[in-house]
């Protein structure tokens, strides 16, 4: 007796995670020449930083754009299969369009946004404005 896998239909999922993830990456209509990069927030007590993990970019293939407190991140890598002495099997890479939104707090000075891109992660660090502080102690009378 051989043992079979059961789920071997590609529409019924292994795992919930698995048909989770499969239902928000791929139902809402995902092209397929786009990605979603990962990225890291941080928060230091001067500034939010973002890393977005981006290999294979050159810095001029970024925009970033800032727009009533909304920070949008996005970019394209183009796949140029040009040699034709490798034959692909197997591509993991991301190529494509990425766009990625972040709402940014009221206390952020938007003037300081600066951005680096390095070793394949693009680094952004948003400055936080000392003066407008968020957070406030409430007294119980």
């Amino acid at each position: 007796m051989s043992i079979v896998r059961r789920n071997s239909d590609v529409f019924v999922p292994a795992t919930v995670d698995s048909f989770l993830d499969r239902f928000f990456n791929d139902s809402f209509a995902q092209n397929k020449n786009s990605f979603s990069p990962r990225v890291d927030i941080a928060e230091t007590d001067k500034a939010f930083e973002l890393h977005l993990a981006v290999p294979g970019f050159d810095k001029k293939d970024f925009n970033i754009d800032l727009d009533k407190g909304k920070l949008t991140i996005s970019g394209e890598r183009k796949f140029e299969n040009e040699k034709k002495e490798k034959n692909y099997y197997s591509i993991q890479t991301e190529y494509g369009k990425f766009s990625r939104s972040f709402q940014l707090p009221d206390n952020v000075k938007a003037k300081g946004i600066s951005a680096s891109y390095e070793n394949g992660i693009l680094g952004v660090t948003i400055p936080k404005d000392e003066a407008k502080k968020i957070a406030s102690k409430i007294e119980v009378k």
